[in-house]
């Protein structure tokens, strides 16, 4: 008896994923409205406090990087008159206000060092504490 090779199944004949009435259980149209459709990442509460937490990240991730930026010019002893570095400083003194001659050192260097680099480590460990917190509610 010679062999006889079956038909291939007409493409109308297999299920279709887009299709739910037609879909067996092996390619089944997954259900893009529900929870276990989601990454791993977010909250419950949804983008509102994704949103929110990033926005907190990024604010404390700007005021340490401005923070920095001032100890970095200072150190290598940039132009004061110049206007750049004059906004920086500003910027810089605003933001460390409320601790600065926390640390009181002869060396001016060093203490302009830990003056500014205190409150951009306590920035950086509230803004990104806070916006965990957020992101695990």
């Amino acid at each position: 008896m010679p062999f006889v090779e079956a038909p291939a199944p007409h493409r109308s004949n297999s299920p279709s994923p887009y299709d739910p009435a037609s879909a067996g259980p092996h390619n089944a149209v997954p259900n893009t409205n529900s929870d276990a459709r989601r990454s791993g990442r977010g909250n419950r509460r949804g983008h509102g406090a994704d949103r929110l937490a990033l926005i907190i990240h990024s604010l404390a991730d700007v005021a340490a990087a401005f923070l920095g930026l001032w100890i970095l010019l200072y150190l290598l002893e940039a132009n004061q008159a110049n206007v750049f570095v004059g906004f920086v400083h500003g910027v810089a003194d605003w933001l460390a206000g409320w601790s600065q001659d926390i640390f009181i050192m002869e060396t001016e260097g060093l203490r302009v060092f830990f003056n500014y680099a205190l409150p951009a480590l306590i920035y950086l460990a509230v803004g990104h504490g806070a916006a965990a917190w957020l992101r695990r509610l």
